[in-house]
């Protein structure tokens, strides 16, 4: 991938990613209080629905400037093509990197051991505890994890995220690929924004639905007790003990708001980021 691509990649997909945390994090606190194990009115209710967003937005640029950087490479390295039918195997993989570098940033393979993120993870683990804790400020959650669990409290929740990610983005981004495709043979010519924006949110809802479990099991994880069985962060134990003591309407928790959230966000995502790179590759080329 050339300079001007890796420059808009990395742009487009941080403008995307704060537009959309900032538009939809009442949604996506709606989400978690829903998911929470104390439920929905004793984790806050409607109040105080922006708590944590200063967490979010630290972390919404480099988490999505990141995953685009990798999944724009990737396809590139990949010769991607739309009239191949490798086409949504290819997507998937980049995708799946794209996951990986999302949710880790600076990550790597020591003795089979993954290091934990820099950004993502950190960053989801204080907004969360900060949403089902309206009247605590974002930096004293912050202090207290420090100080109660050191800073393997920030990366609580890692393994699941990425467990939660990668078949996420394996459902949206073949799916956004391949409506996008379709749109564009109907029409003859390559889709607009708007297009993409829409393609970006039907593909977006339908990932959602269908990895609701996932997010909660990563919800449960997050905000558990520091030495709590469910703290260990086993996804199949704690999938579990939700279906035990819930039920499928415990397993599926938020996912109207998540799908809301979601559908959006992937209109609002997609679109601006296929708006901003396509801007950003003419002017890169009208340059001298």
């Amino acid at each position: 991938m050339d300079r001007p691509g890796f420059v808009a990649a990395l742009v487009a997909g941080g403008v995307a990613g704060v537009s959309v945390d900032l538009i939809l994090f009442p949604l996506d606190t709606i989400k978690t209080r829903l998911q929470s194990p104390q439920g929905f009115s004793k984790a806050g209710g409607f109040h105080g629905i922006y708590a944590g967003v200063p967490s979010a937005a630290i972390g919404s640029f480099p988490n999505a400037a990141a995953f685009f950087i990798t999944y724009e490479y990737v396809k590139w390295f990949l010769h991607a093509d739309s009239s191949s039918y490798l086409t949504p195997m290819k997507h998937m993989l980049a995708a799946s990197a794209g996951e990986v570098i999302h949710g880790s940033m600076v990550a790597k393979i020591k003795r089979n051991q993954q290091v934990a993120c820099l950004i993502r993870v950190p960053s989801e683990v204080v907004k969360q505890r900060a949403q089902v804790s309206a009247s605590t400020r974002t930096f004293q959650i912050f202090s207290n994890i420090l100080y109660e669990e050191g800073i393997q409290g920030l990366y609580r929740g890692y393994k699941s995220t990425v467990l939660r990610e990668i078949p996420f983005s394996l459902v949206q981004f073949p799916l956004w690929e391949s409506l996008k495709a379709l749109w564009s043979w109907r029409q003859d010519h390559v889709v607009d924004s708007w297009q993409s924006a829409v393609c970006g949110a039907f593909a977006g809802g339908f990932a959602a639905a269908v990895t609701t479990p996932l997010d909660v099991a990563k919800t449960r994880i997050t905000l558990a007790k520091a030495g709590s069985s469910t703290a260990d962060g086993n996804v199949l134990s704690v999938l579990h003990g939700v279906w035990r003591s819930q039920g499928l309407a415990g397993l599926f928790a938020g996912v109207f708001p998540r799908m809301a959230a979601i559908s959006l966000g992937g209109f609002i995502f997609l679109g601006a980021y296929d708006r901003t790179h396509s801007l950003l590759l003419e002017v890169g080329r009208k340059s001298p």
